[in-house]
């Protein structure tokens, strides 16, 4: 394009500021060509004339389009030149805070000065497996491309760090580590790993110190070969350094620091064991004293010493070597506090006597104290001739000090370097290796001494090597895309390197004035001036003759030739180092001894390669100068990184005074054109440094083609033809094969086409929208004009009505006033009128009135009068009449009692008398039952006995005055008057108690009436309770937010707590296991390593026991049958049986439970007798009786039960002696075995036949004995009543009267009739108390029927209305699933029954044949006949136990048919968890055998094969599966039969009685539990594993909504050389969905409980969320709008899925929130305060650092959206600075939630279960 187009009026451009390096500005007027002013606006409105010309002042960069501002790589910038690439890493920097950048293969890091949270863990997990440019820039993504390519191409690779001092080198280096440590961490227990990131604290100790700007600058490089194995495993690691810089030993600036290891020491001198090393503070040392100031903020010293102490112990150094090293350093110390006197001639010096720092050097270092005082201040000369001393002067003397200070610690530093390599060496073959270089960038000072000489001709070599390689991946990336290739000028450095180091270069000529004796510095100038004044890269300074200037790749430097020949000669005397050779320690002997004259030790045969060739002392002068040792290293170094693929990494200081965040654009520019940066940016602009594919290219620029362009379905004959047409020049773009080469600025014009065509379409809109508001506006209008005159015609007509109303309502008032002033005038006439007649008819009536009063009370009079003359008449008839009848009625009664008294004395009356009493009582006894028919009959005999005794009454009144009148004896009237009285007063109490008793009676039933009602209130209590709650239910369903309290939140942390150490126990178990893999592993390894010729085999038992067994093998379970073990015991002998400790633990618990059977019988005694001792003070009534009776029963039950127990138990052990007899002497011991089984259970029907007989028996023995006790009391009253007759004649012969015998029996017949009474009462009440219970039973059962059902109503009202319909559907298809069940369980039942009496059937009528046959055989046998009797007993048949059979031997088979072998799609038309259903029924039979080992053996067996057939099959959803669901079912049916009331509420009573009768399996439950959380681990892996590459393809970059996705410039993405060349495949939504699903299914299918699915279905959520959220965190290319609605979509999705397989209470549907907080902050809006408020209340599941992070991410796709400013993101940080969130960026992706697995008991009844024969399990029988 011609530059009319380009710089046209709009357009930004960058023009160049003395200050901020480059200003933006805004042209202002068209630039036309041949113009000499560009006009120009600033960015503060400021108008500027910008002079141009042809050659002074070309034309201003252009700025790129801000869609391309702050992107990931420069590389993607359309105009690539210095002032783009400055602005693009200051706005990632300062804006976003992004430190990283991509340069192409370059990796620019900016050192922020502050500790970011970007290198945890969870970091390395979301950078590792990614490709480079996938993810944001880091330095983690360049370690990662390095280890794969590592690993694809199998070659070597190297990281090279560089920058200035202080810009991050060392940091960078050592996360590059780190993430290496991680990633390939060693696969055994040798922790190499560990160890190679244990030299980094120690290097950093002995080689770094603090300098102007950098606290902790790296004095020396280093490069450190990280070796891998085959399986790309760490196996070790070798370390070579480069020029340390000694002279920081003896010298340091101001305000710097020498290496920190001697201010750790110096702070850690109070220590116990540095006691001896003489140190005190800093201060007082020159050595550590000179930079005047010896702290550095924020750094603890003592720390970091004991870090440094740690590191050396886990490099393996000994403590004692440690103290070695310490007292070395110690002594440099001290030799820096020597004192050097000078003598008065000037020419000599000495030291003074008694020094104590110099006799601490010689103690520390054990040397001669005099021998070093005199080489300290003399020297030694040798000629040909002869050899004498020469005395030094005090400066020689002290820099002869100062070198052998150097010397010792130089020597100590490669010593440590080289025992580091030892400890991190291995003896395994190494495969391939990643070096990374950590080494000084070019440096240029106000001073450039020896050490910048190096630094910056080392910074040439890495140059020239990084030149090459980049532009030979251009050359690579043109010819793989089949571009013409063109020579693209680049800078070489070869003539600058030629200077330095070809022959006659500087190092050459600095080596040979070393070597005259003579030689000077200035000597060595004038050398250079002559040899090097012609090149172009060197330069004599104007006013100077000691300095020289070097033109490098970077920049001029001017070099001061003082000091150069000293330091290149590294001169110490050999005097001082034959005294140091000779010391008493080993350590400083070895340090200073020749490596060729060491002897040959193992440490020698160690592969190091040393920085430094060690220097040969017998000849000086073939001594290695430092130049040449440095410069054959780094000959080495460029070797051993051309053999590799470099990976480059370029730190930047952003500013000089360590200030976080802040960027000084001067001091950028300087190190960026000093790195290399911009020489990249300009290799990359000469060629096609714009890049896209064909879909991309399509995507981004459809919207410039025509539809009839769009016809055709290649993109790439598209994309073609739409180049041809916008872009002229054929030069400006090439096609590739799968990509679109653009020049620099192509990008940027289509972009800007791009915006021309959106810009026209958003005025045809804006226009199109204008109008259409008008047109609403207009109508609007007209609309408000003709509702305006409607309502104003309204108004009118209104006004005019009101006065028509008005004018009617003024005439109707008047006639109304009218009407109303005539009626009343009338009504007052009238009025008048009528009361005048009132009091005229008053009077009138009152008259007649008192007319007629006078003649009613003359009647009265008269009839009152007739009256009383009629009633005194009949008073008269009437009392003689009465005379007469009384006078008649005493004769007749008269003649009466004497007839009477005749029948009272004879027998008859008497009979007849007892025979009424009998009928009484018979009668009584037969009401007792019912008892509203005893109440009503009791009260009908009361009246009855009432009317008797009042005629009586009578007739005793009668005869005493009969007597009165006959016999005229006063004693004998006297005592029938006292006994009547006393019958009197018996009669009345007899009334009186039963008053009480009617009292009580009513009392206790309006009592019990009142406990009804109390009852039934308490019911109405608790309904309305349950509705209250109901309706409180609702309200906090409705307000839950409001409503939290400290309760839930205390309930939560309990929670938490509880779920921490869940899953602090779960991560031990998952610890155990890979604890357990590593110990597979290790022993695999061992026998592969000890394999020989031949075959070895240990027991295969002890191997898997001993491997996965750890629980104990002594099951602490119960002896069936006491006697018979006591009975073992004596027959094996005491010494004998004591070694069986299973059976005396079955003996010993047998006591326990015996003990405590009798403490409870002993409580019951207790009770009994306690009320026996209450009802003893009672008087005895029939109820005692009959708990006489009951009482009698039991002990006679006893008796019998004790003697019954007796005999069985006698008879079989007899009938086990006999037949274990009969088995040794028989051959046929399988039949035998079966006659004994078939007899055991015909025995076992006998004994139920028998204890039915005995219960009879008893019945029947206590009816005898209750009919005795009855006939022993009616001989007694019998007694009684003979006595009473014989008593009769003695009262005649007394001529007492006959009336007292007939009241004495009246009185006992009351006595009698209270009994009855008293028993009925008793009876009722014991009714009642039973009907109290009843209804209390009653009210529980309700209350946990209401529990129930409110549970059931909570969980109802916590489901939408669909899933409450659907719930309830639910319900009742599990209910109509389990009454089918039962009637298949039935038929099945009845089936099975059928088969098993024709098999017993069949198997009896062969016994029965087989007895015969034997017994014929032998006739004289004992034991025949009586088996053949006991087969014929007759019994009832039982049904299947539940239980199944195997032989021992069979164990393995079963083991390898149910587990080993066993494919799931095998079993899954059957019952789910059957493997487990099958285990637990041959437990079940062990334990009814009574077989510990058995049930020992086969649960160890299980679970060892569980656990080999997961390992053999550790990445198969499916089988782990399978068996997660078969192990749970296991242990819930270990618990379900356990014995427990905790596990048996929801057994049925069939199932109860299934339950294990002998053993405890508790622990065997607890190992099972282990096992399945293991199991669920490992299921977790294995879907996570599956699901986790296609999650980001899935939520991030599949287009779930077509046509939304935008596309941006990518640069350096996809150009990762460590991609495949299709691409990774991507995955759909949809795609996620169907695994998701299928995991559902197989998980569902397999049985496996509902609550598990869900912790499952949580946990893969939980993995999508976080995988998904950390990418969108390190990714700035899908953080836009677009990206938001796509993955709120997703989202959305994924929760319905949950709904549709009833998942979504789960909680899996919370861990989404995070992304979904993320995709709504995508898409809200973020300008306004108002915006922020919203944000910060809306995002409360992301953290303050991801709602910023993704806020400084977010990347418009179009120029018509806006960037998120500084300020609104500040604003941000300011609202959250209250949450107290972690620090880490991203989301933990290995973090699991801990696993409950709920009992959830089976319905299903284990005699119903049906094993289908395909398993082949033939060799187990049911039992």
């Amino acid at each position: 394009m011609s530059v009319n187009e380009l710089f046209t009026k709009f357009t930004r451009v960058w023009i160049p500021d003395p200050e901020d390096v480059w200003k933006a500005a805004e042209i202002t007027r068209d630039y036309k060509e041949g113009e000499t002013v560009l006009h120009l606006k600033l960015e503060d409105e400021t108008p500027l004339e910008y002079p141009v010309g042809p050659k002074s002042n070309p034309l201003p960069f252009l700025r790129n389009p801000d869609i391309l501002v702050g992107e990931n790589d420069l590389t993607a910038l359309s105009y690539l030149h210095e002032p783009a690439v400055l602005h693009n890493l200051k706005v990632r920097f300062m804006e976003s805070n992004h430190i990283y950048t991509y340069c192409g293969i370059v990796l620019v890091a900016i050192n922020p000065y502050e500790q970011l949270h970007i290198y945890g863990e969870e970091v390395i997990n979301a950078y590792s497996g990614q490709n480079m440019g996938d993810m944001d820039p880091h330095i983690f993504a360049v370690a990662e491309e390095a280890y794969k390519q590592m690993a694809r191409d199998e070659r070597n690779q190297s990281i090279i760090v560089s920058g200035e001092s202080g810009a991050g080198k060392t940091v960078s280096a050592k996360y590059a580590m780190r993430y290496f440590a991680t990633v390939g961490g060693s696969s055994n227990d040798t922790n190499v790993e560990e160890k190679v990131m244990a030299s980094s604290p120690i290097m950093e100790a002995i080689g770094n110190a603090k300098t102007t700007r950098n606290d902790n600058s790296s004095r020396f490089g280093k490069y450190i070969q990280i070796g891998f194995s085959r399986n790309y495993h760490i196996i070790g690691a070798n370390m070579r350094t480069y020029l340390l810089e000694k002279s920081r030993v003896v010298f340091q600036a101001e305000d710097e620091r020498n290496y920190h290891v001697f201010y750790q020491l110096c702070a850690s001198s109070s220590l116990p064991e540095f006691k001896d090393l003489g140190l005190t503070s800093a201060e007082d040392f020159t050595y550590t004293s000179l930079g005047e100031n010896i702290f550095i903020e924020g750094v603890n010293d003592a720390e970091d010493f004991k870090k440094t102490r740690e590191a050396f112990t886990l490099l393996g150094i000994k403590e004692s070597s440690q103290i070695n090293i310490f007292k070395v350093m110690a002594s440099i110390l001290h030799l820096g506090n020597v004192e050097i006197c000078s003598e008065r001639d000037g020419e000599s010096c000495h030291i003074p006597r008694d020094d104590p720092h110099l006799q601490h050097f010689c103690k520390l270092l054990g040397v001669e104290l005099q021998q070093m005082e005199n080489w300290l201040c003399n020297r030694k000369l040798a000629t040909t001739s002869e050899t004498y001393v020469k005395k030094m002067s005090s400066k020689e003397a002290t820099n002869a000090r100062d070198a052998l200070a150097k010397h010792i610690y130089a020597r100590m530093f490669d010593w440590i370097v080289e025992h580091i390599n030892v400890a991190l060496h291995t003896s395994s073959k190494q495969h391939s290796f990643i070096g990374v270089l950590d080494i000084y960038g070019f440096e240029t000072f106000e001073v450039n001494s020896f050490e910048q000489f190096c630094i910056n001709y080392a910074n040439e070599k890495l140059q020239q090597q990084f030149n090459s390689h980049v532009f030979k991946l251009e050359q690579e990336e043109y010819m793989k895309e089949q571009i013409p290739w063109t020579l693209i000028d680049f800078y070489d450095n070869q003539p600058c390197i030629d200077l330095i180091e070809a022959r006659l270069g500087i190092l050459d000529l600095l080596d040979e004035e070393c070597k005259v004796p003579k030689g000077t510095d200035q000597n060595w100038a004038q050398k250079l001036y002559k040899q090097h004044s012609s090149s172009a890269h060197f330069q004599k300074p104007r006013m100077s003759n000691t300095s020289f200037i070097v033109i490098h790749f970077a920049d001029k430097v001017q070099y001061q030739c003082e000091g150069f020949l000293e330091k290149n000669r590294d001169t110490v005397y050999e005097e001082q180092i034959n005294i140091l050779k000779a010391s008493q320690f080993q350590l400083v002997a070895d340090l200073f001894t020749d490596k060729d004259d060491a002897p040959t030790s193992k440490v020698s045969r160690v592969n190091v390669r040393p920085a430094k060739a060690v220097p040969k002392t017998p000849n000086k002068e073939h001594r290695k100068t430092v130049g040449h040792q440095f410069r054959s290293s780094l000959q080495l170094l460029m070797e051993t990184l051309n053999a590799t693929t470099p990976h480059y990494v370029r730190c930047i200081k952003p500013n000089d005074f360590k200030e976080p965040f802040s960027f000084d654009s001067k001091r950028a520019v300087q190190q960026l054109r000093a790195c290399g940066v911009l020489e990249t940016i300009r290799i990359s602009a000469a060629g096609y440094p714009s890049r896209w594919t064909y879909p991309d290219f399509f995507s981004r620029y459809r919207v410039l083609m025509k539809k009839s362009d769009m016809t055709s379905a290649d993109k790439k004959l598209v994309c073609k033809n739409l180049l041809e047409t916008l872009i002229k020049e054929p030069d400006m773009f090439q096609f590739g094969k799968t990509k679109i080469f653009f020049r620099a600025g192509q990008v940027a014009y289509l972009e800007k086409l791009r915006a021309d065509k959106f810009r026209a379409a958003c005025i045809k809109i804006q226009k199109t929208v204008r109008g259409w508001l008008q047109r609403i506006r207009y109508r609007k209008i007209r609309k408000s004009a003709i509702t305006l005159q409607r309502y104003g015609r309204g108004y009118l007509a209104r006004r005019y009505a009101d006065f028509l109303r008005l004018s009617r309502a003024a005439l109707i008032c008047q006639k109304q006033c009218r009407m109303v002033r005539e009626r009343r005038a009338y009504l007052r006439v009238r009025q008048a009128v009528v009361t005048i007649q009132a009091y005229t008819r008053g009077m009138y009536t009152r008259r007649i009135y008192l007319e007629f009063l006078l003649h009613h009370k003359a009647m009265i009079i008269q009839k009152t009068v007739r009256g009383w003359l009629q009633r005194r008449k009949f008073r008269r008839a009437r009392d003689a009449a009465i005379i007469i009848q009384c006078a008649y009625r005493r004769m007749h009664a008269k003649r009466q009692l004497k007839h009477l008294k005749i029948e009272a004395r004879s027998a008859e009356h008497l009979k007849k008398l007892n025979t009424g009493m009998e009928n009484k009582i018979v009668q009584l006894q037969r009401k007792m039952d019912d008892q509203n028919k005893e109440f009503r009959t009791q009260n009908e005999q009361l009246l009855t006995v009432n009317t008797s005794l009042s005629s009586e009454m009578n007739k005793l009144q009668k005869e005493l005055e009969q007597l009165r009148s006959q016999q005229g004896d006063g004693d004998q009237l006297t005592s029938l008057q006292d006994e009547l009285e006393r019958l009197r007063e018996e009669l009345q109490e007899a009334h009186a108690e039963r008053k009480r008793l009617e009292e009580e009676h009513s009392t206790e039933k309006l009592g019990l009436t009142q406990r009804v009602e109390e009852l039934e209130r308490e019911n109405c209590m608790l309904k309305s309770e349950k509705e209250e709650m109901n309706r409180r239910i609702v309200q906090q369903s409705k307000g839950a937010d409001e409503s939290d309290g400290s309760v839930s939140q205390r309930a939560a942390s309990l929670q938490n707590e509880l779920d921490e150490e869940r899953q602090r126990y779960q991560n031990l178990l998952k610890e155990f296991s890979r604890l357990e893999q590593r110990y597979d592993n290790l022993k695999e390894e061992l026998s592969l390593a000890k394999f020989q010729p031949g075959h070895r085999r240990n027991p295969s038992n002890q191997s898997s026991l001993e491997s996965d067994s750890n629980y104990p093998s002594v099951s602490t379970s119960e002896v069936g049958d006491t006697e018979d073990s006591i009975q073992l015991v004596d027959d094996m002998g005491v010494e004998k049986a004591a070694m069986d400790i299973s059976l005396f633990m079955k003996l010993q618990k047998r006591v326990r439970e015996l003990e405590q059977e009798r403490k409870r019988l002993q409580s019951n005694v207790d009770k009994m007798e306690e009320l026996t001792k209450r009802r003893g003070s009672e008087v005895r009534s029939p109820a005692s009786e009959q708990e006489t009776a009951d009482l009698a029963y039991n002990n006679l039950k006893r008796q019998e039960l004790e003697s019954e127990n007796k005999k069985l138990k006698n008879d079989l052990n007899e009938l086990r002696k006999t037949i274990s007899e009969r088995a040794s002497q028989n051959n046929s011991s399988n039949e035998l075995q079966d006659s004994y089984n078939l007899l055991l259970s015909q025995l076992k029907a006998a004994n139920e036949e028998l204890d039915a007989r005995k219960e009879e028996v008893l019945i029947l023995r206590s009816q005898i004995v209750s009919n005795a006790q009855l006939q022993e009391k009616n001989e007694q009253e019998k007694n009684g009543h003979i006595q009473q007759s014989y008593n009769i004649p003695e009262l005649n012969n007394s001529k007492e009267p006959v009336d007292k015998d007939e009241a004495v029996r009246a009185y006992h017949g009351l006595c009698e009739s209270k009994t009855l009474l008293e028993a009925q009462l008793q009876s009722q009440s014991r009714q009642h108390k039973d009907e109290l219970e009843a209804l209390h039973t009653q009210i529980e059962l309700l209350k946990d029927d209401i529990e129930k059902k409110q549970e059931i109503l909570n969980y109802t009202m916590s489901l939408s209305p669909e899933a409450q319909v659907e719930f309830s559907v639910q319900q009742e298809i599990t209910r109509l699933t389990n009454d089918n069940l039962d009637l298949k369980e039935l038929v099945e039942k009845l089936e099975k029954n059928e088969r098993k009496l024709k098999k017993q059937l069949r198997i009896y009528m062969k016994k029965v044949q087989e007895l015969e046959a034997s017994q014929a055989a032998s006739p004289t046998s004992r034991v025949k006949p009586e088996l053949s009797r006991q087969v014929t007993v007759q019994r009832k048949e039982k049904d299947f136990e539940g239980m199944l059979e195997y032989a021992k031997e069979d164990e393995a088979l079963l083991i390898k048919t149910l587990i080993t072998d066993i494919k799931p799609s095998t079993v899954s038309a059957t019952v789910p968890c059957l493997p487990a259903y099958v285990l637990f029924m041959c437990i079940r039979h062990a334990d009814y055998i009574n077989d510990d080992q058995k049930v020992e053996s086969l649960l160890t067996s299980t679970i060892n094969a569980i656990k080999k057939v997961l390992k053999k099959n550790n990445d198969d959803f499916e089988t782990t599966s399978f068996w997660l669901a078969n192990t749970s079912r296991l242990l819930h049916c270990l618990k379900q039969y356990s014995g427990d009331e905790a596990f048996m509420t929801q057994n049925t009573a069939k199932q109860n009685e299934h339950c294990l009768k002998n053993f405890d399996l508790a622990e065997y439950r607890q190992v099972l539990s282990d096992l399945s959380i293991q199991i669920y681990q490992q299921l977790i892996k294995v879907a996570e594993g599956i699901i986790q590459p296609m999650i980001v393809s899935a939520m991030l970059e599949s287009e779930s909504i077509p046509s939304l996705a935008g596309v941006k410039p990518m640069g350096y993405r996809n150009r990762s050389s460590s991609m495949d060349g299709d691409g990774p495949s991507s995955y759909t939504l949809e795609a996620l969905i169907r695994q998701l699903g299928q995991f559902h299914i197989i998980m569902r299918d397999h049985g496996l409980d509902p609550e598990i699915v869900g912790q499952v279905v949580r946990q893969l959520f939980h993995c999508i969320n976080a995988v998904t959220l950390n990418n969108l965190l390190l990714r700035k290319d899908v953080c836009s709008w677009s990206t938001g609605m796509q993955l709120r979509y997703n989202t959305s999705q994924m929760e319905e899925w949950l709904r549709a397989n009833n998942l979504y209470q789960s909680k899996a549907a919370a861990t989404l929130e995070p992304i979904i907080q993320a995709a709504q902050l995508l898409q809200v809006k973020k300008k306004t305060s108002q915006d922020a408020e919203a944000i910060c209340s809306l995002c409360t599941a992301l953290t303050t650092q991801q709602i910023v992070k993704i806020l400084n991410l977010y990347t418009p796709l179009n120029e018509f959206e806006e960037r998120v400013t500084v300020s609104f993101i500040r604003n941000i940080q300011n609202r959250l600075q209250e949450r107290n969130d972690p620090p880490q960026l991203l989301v933990d992706t290995k973090q699991t939630f801990p696993v409950l697995f709920p009992y959830t008991p089976s319905a299903l009844s284990l005699e119903t279960l049906h094993i289908p024969a395909s398993l082949g399990l033939d060799f187990i029988t049911r039992v």
